[in-house]
């Protein structure tokens, strides 16, 4: 099966990558706008669509930027709720479509997504796909770019 879906415990994995909004608090508004700005560029590169799910709601005074349309969707867990249980939840809901992919540091977690038929990845697992992704992606760009270049220069020629 193909994977149809990427299930990101978001604060765990901010918690794991400290190059994402250097010197904020892990849990701030920074921290999660820049996770998902990665995330989204990530889900762009891949075209594989991401759900990010934070425990509570949005803190009060804090609010995270709008999502684009084609943005990753982000999802905040209600009193009484984790961001676990909605990952277990979409994990569940998924299956008949197609293998969905957790993201979490939570071993238990991880289990539980696999024994629904999902697959699961680490932070730091993920964390390097991420990073290779947009290093090849960035290498693309640029020869891309240096194509694009030469191709001017030719006709001005």
């Amino acid at each position: 099966m193909a994977l149809i879906r990427i299930l990101v415990d978001g604060y765990s994995l901010l918690h794991d990558w400290p190059e994402v909004a250097p010197g904020k608090p892990r849990f701030s508004a920074a921290a999660r706008d820049e996770l998902i700005q990665r995330l989204a560029a990530y889900q762009d590169a891949t075209h594989t669509p991401i759900t990010i799910f934070f425990d509570g709601s949005t803190p009060r005074g804090q609010t995270s930027r709008p999502a684009e349309p084609a943005a990753v969707e982000v999802l905040y867990s209600h009193q009484g709720q984790t961001a676990d249980q909605m990952i277990e939840r979409a994990a569940y809901r998924f299956r008949e479509y197609g293998e969905v992919m957790a993201v979490t540091n939570d071993v238990a977690e991880r289990e539980t997504v696999i024994s629904l038929g999902g697959l699961a990845c680490s932070c730091l697992n993920f964390i390097n796909m991420v990073e290779y992704a947009s290093a090849e992606m960035r290498e693309d760009i640029k020869h891309h770019n240096l194509k694009e270049r030469n191709r001017f220069a030719r006709r001005r020629s």
